[in-house]
């Protein structure tokens, strides 16, 4: 007897397949966007986890700004601080705005403007990335030329052998105070706890200096170009490669670039911050010295348009202000910012506060309002200007 085989007809194959092409498109169009959502999701947490670090090291190095800095430069002495070496449209790093003189004081805190965002430099020992720059101690002056370099028994905490460093004579009223020692020419150390410098420790019997380790033992460099440490922040917008494509056109990088003491010239630097648009900085003074702050200013400079002095600046500078504007996660396309919640019309967003700073065209951005734009602002009080 020969068995009838069953199977499926064209139609019934044809009606399946109907039926798994469809509901293979509504999976998709449930899934795609809820894809789509969490990479936008994954984006946002990105950029503020990125916000949350990289802004909080600028915090601390405005805080830091002036830690270990000379007041008073010894005649014979003279130092070089930044080069003029780098090209491209980022300011050069001896731009006269923010390289001080050769014999004059450090000023704690400089800026300069380019392209519109500001350029922002801080002074201090305190704010490279080497173990050294984190470090201080004290020489005291001993009977019969002697001296004692204070040990704090602490490997984190002690300065290394031959880590370069400076000394300074702590306040002492008046003009002198904070006075960078130097044997001659020479205004830095290579530190040794046994066999410290004769020409730089006290002479006088319990007398104090202090010293602060600037670099770390000479891998790099074999003296220090500068009394101090200087880092430079700014908006990278020239190495394109290094951009992330998510970030809208025109938008660069936020830096920490450290100026070299071998060379005076830009570090490769630390990128912070991803997609910012615009960084404005602004100052707020107490120019008349009754501890209140009776100045808001973008620029630091005297009322005759001169530069504030390092003097000027530590007596009267009491709090600095810093706007970010930068955008959250990618472009999103079902996402429409509105700069004022009630007219999605405007295109200029405040990057400031006081009248200062300045209002950002956002519409010089190609599909900027597909962005999520946030500003961040930091406020420091550099209480370490008058330490």
């Amino acid at each position: 007897m020969i068995r009838r085989q069953a199977g499926f007809t064209m139609v019934e194959l044809l009606v399946t397949m109907a039926i798994f092409m469809f509901a293979i498109v509504a999976m998709t169009n449930v899934f795609v966007p809820l894809l789509t959502q969490f990479k936008q999701q994954s984006r946002i947490a990105e950029t503020q986890i990125e916000g949350a670090v990289g802004l909080q090291i600028l915090r601390k190095d405005l805080e830091q700004a002036g830690f270990g800095l000379p007041w008073v430069i010894p005649s014979a002495v003279t130092y070089n601080e930044g080069s003029a070496t780098t090209t491209g449209s980022i300011p050069l790093p001896n731009d006269a705005d923010i390289n001080d003189a050769t014999t004059n004081p450090p000023r704690a805190i400089a800026s300069t403007a380019f392209g519109g965002s500001d350029y922002l430099v801080i002074k201090a020992t305190s704010i490279a990335v080497n173990d050294a720059a984190m470090k201080w101690t004290h020489v005291v002056g001993g009977a019969a030329g002697a001296s004692t370099v204070n040990v704090w028994d602490n490997t984190s905490d002690d300065l290394e052998v031959n880590d370069l460093a400076i000394v300074l004579v702590p306040s002492r009223g008046g003009e002198n105070q904070r006075i960078l020692v130097n044997s001659g020419t020479a205004f830095h150390v290579s530190f040794s706890p046994t066999s410290f410098p004769a020409a730089f420790s006290p002479s006088t019997e319990n007398d104090v200096y202090l010293v602060y380790g600037v670099t770390p033992p000479a891998t790099d460099v074999t003296s220090l170009r500068m009394p101090f440490n200087r880092a430079d922040y700014f908006i990278n917008r020239e190495s394109l490669t290094a951009i992330p494509p998510r970030c809208a056109p025109s938008t660069g990088i936020l830096m920490k670039t450290l100026i070299s003491h071998a060379t005076g010239d830009r570090m490769p630097g630390t990128p912070l911050l991803d997609c910012v648009a615009d960084m404005q900085v602004i100052f707020r003074l107490d120019t008349d010295d009754d501890g209140t702050i009776d100045a808001t200013t973008d620029v630091l400079n005297d009322t005759s348009g001169s530069p504030l002095t390092a003097r000027e600046l530590r007596d009267q500078l009491k709090e600095v202000r810093v706007y970010i504007l930068a955008h959250e996660g990618q472009i999103d396309r079902n996402f429409t910012y509105c700069i004022n919640p009630t007219a999605c019309d405007e295109t200029a967003i405040t990057v400031g506060e006081f009248g200062l700073g300045r209002d950002f065209d956002l519409s010089g951005i190609t599909d900027w309002n597909h962005y999520r734009w946030k500003v961040y602002t930091i406020v420091v009080k550099p209480n370490n200007l008058r330490s």
